[in-house]
């Protein structure tokens, strides 16, 4: 299977955070699966790191170093994949839900035929079934 690290995901795998859900290690440890981060993840990291340093330790490129060290494959951001925005659905009475980069990881897994893993219960509320919520 091809999978989408969502952010958080991405940050605990490499940090050996003891937040990683069990079902999330299993995936990206299994030989099968191909594991990819998203540019997306990185733009993100790098704006928290930039506005919050003390919070938000690694910058954009020290995770995008990491990533390739752990063998992740980078997805870059087409075209394609921001023309899907206009298509992600909710449900009405869903909680709000206004991350950016957590839509376009969507838009990108969907695009890609990829599952995007993510411990975020909002995500897992979008009418998308690449969603692989852990």
């Amino acid at each position: 299977m091809k999978i989408l690290l969502d952010t958080h995901i991405l940050l605990w795998a490499l940090s050996g955070d003891p937040r990683l859900p069990e079902r999330a290690a299993e995936e990206i440890g299994s030989p099968e699966n191909t594991i990819a981060y998203s540019v997306a993840s990185l733009w993100e990291v790098e704006t928290k790191h930039l506005a919050h340093p003390d919070k938000m330790a690694w910058g954009g490129d020290f995770l995008d170093f990491w990533c390739r060290e752990a063998g992740y494959q980078p997805l870059e951001i087409r075209a394609e994949h921001i023309s899907r925005l206009k298509d992600l659905r909710r449900p009405d009475d869903a909680p709000p839900h206004k991350d950016p980069f957590d839509r376009m990881l969507i838009c990108q897994a969907e695009e890609e035929g990829m599952m995007l893993l993510t411990h975020d219960a909002l995500l897992a509320q979008y009418d998308a079934p690449c969603i692989l919520p852990v």
